[in-house]
This record gives structure tokens, C-alpha cells and sequence, in this order.
């Protein structure tokens, strides 16, 4: 897969929360320098174990980060939603990368090259401003997970995983409708596809969200986010 210049820088950081951040000098050198690459849908982004070289951002389309255990289980850790930004922690330890990305449909990736996005942190305050937020957001998510997983139930912690793909940081731009199989929500659930299907007719009928052919459209957001709760009906 190539990569090439963005025709329209603007389409895209005209809507991503860390580029709004930065100073107009700072803005053009990173329209210059990133790229951006088709990724067709089932393809991987990056594999386990990748050489680090670049900061990526979902300008279009769907991806999901996962591995696979020793017993050959599938673990989903998180979906990333376009406008969403992610990598950093690999690049900021200069490490090989901890997962896979696999594009769930058909998606235009943005690609930052590590010489910049080093450029942005020794020179652009916002930026490291943004960083820290999305480090720490991201640090939550993955400690709520812990907690879904361990004290709610099931239907709840479907509820709670779905809400939690629609942070503010980490995918500032998602569409209501989200393209996702009851077997992916099942993985990010930790529960099966049988049973997310069951848990998902529960939140249908509390009217939260509606399931539709090849995904869901969430109609409820701060419901799924407070449910059980009395008041999301």
C-alpha cells in the first residue's frame, strides 16, 4: 500500500481536535508532511511487533485494535472511529507495536512521520497539552474496561463498551452509526457474540440504541453511558 501527499488537508484537520491546537506555522509544516494510505477492509494497518515509524489518524472508515493470545483467542482492545489519532505511546517509547490494526471496512488512514511528530512535541505546547489529555483519557478507558469486565453485568458492560467508543478524544468524530458485527461488539465486551446479541435487544427496546443491518445506531448516547441507571430509559 502507498502512501500519498492529502489532497485536501483541510477535510481533514479542519476536524481533528489536536490540529485546531496548533499554531499556524506549526499547522502547515504537518499538512506538508503527512500522508495518508487506503487501507482495504480485512487488511491490517500494522502487525504485532511492526517497526515504529509513524503516528496514525482514521481519516475515513473503521479499525479495530486487537491480538491474539497464546491460545490463539482474539482479543479486542479498542475500535478507533474516524478523527481519531493513535500510536503515540509506541512512538513515545520507541518501541515495537503491542498489537494489530485491521481495518473492519474500507479506510484512509493519515500518516505523521515520527520526525515530526517529535518536531511538534519540542516545539508546540498544545500539542503536548493534546498528548497528555489522550494519554490519560486512553489510561482511563483501558482501566474501565478492567471494571466492566470484573463487577457489571453483562448487558451493562455492553452498554458501557459501546458508549466508551465515543470519547472525545479518542474518536472525536464518529458517526452515530457505527458498522460493527455483534461478534466485534462481543470482543470488545468480552462476552459472546450470542450473548452481546441479547444484551443488544435489551438496549433496543430501552430505546438507547437501534440494531441495523451490519451494525447499530445509537440513539441514546448519555443513556448507554448511565445505564442501568433509572433515568436512561
Amino acid at each position: 500500500m502507498t502512501e500519498d501527499k492529502i489532497p485536501d488537508p483541510r477535510l481533514l484537520f479542519g476536524k481533528t481536535m489536536w490540529a485546531r491546537m496548533l499554531a499556524p506555522e506549526h499547522l502547515r509544516k504537518v499538512e506538508a508532511e503527512v500522508t495518508e494510505r487506503m487501507v482495504p477492509a480485512g487488511a491490517y494497518v500494522w502487525h504485532k511487533g511492526d517497526i515504529v515509524d509513524q503516528w496514525m489518524g482514521v481519516a475515513e472508515g473503521f479499525l479495530k485494535m486487537s491480538s491474539v493470545s497464546p491460545e490463539g483467542k482474539i482479543v479486542t482492545f479498542s475500535c478507533m472511529l474516524p478523527g481519531g489519532w493513535f500510536g503515540e505511546g509506541s512512538l513515545l517509547k520507541t518501541e515495537a507495536r503491542k498489537y494489530d490494526v485491521v481495518a473492519l471496512r474500507d479506510t484512509r488512514i493519515a500518516c505523521m512521520p515520527m520526525s515530526t511528530f517529535n518536531w511538534l512535541l519540542d516545539n508546540s505546547i498544545p500539542f503536548n497539552r493534546f498528548l497528555l489529555s489522550q494519554l490519560n483519557e486512553r489510561l482511563g478507558f483501558f482501566i474501565s474496561l478492567v471494571e466492566y469486565d470484573r463487577m457489571l453485568d453483562t448487558d451493562t458492560r455492553v452498554a458501557r463498551c459501546l458508549a466508551a467508543m465515543f470519547n472525545p478524544y479518542l474518536n472525536p468524530g464518529g458517526s452515530m452509526q457505527l458498522q460493527i458485527s455483534q461478534e466485534e461488539i462481543g470482543y470488545i465486551s468480552s462476552v459472546s457474540r450470542q450473548r452481546a446479541n441479547q444484551a443488544l435487544q435489551v438496549l433496543e427496546k430501552k430505546k438507547l440504541l437501534s440494531v441495523d443491518y451490519g451494525g447499530i445506531t445509537i440513539l441514546d448516547l448519555d443513556g448507554l453511558r448511565r445505564f442501568p441507571d433509572e433515568g436512561a430509559k
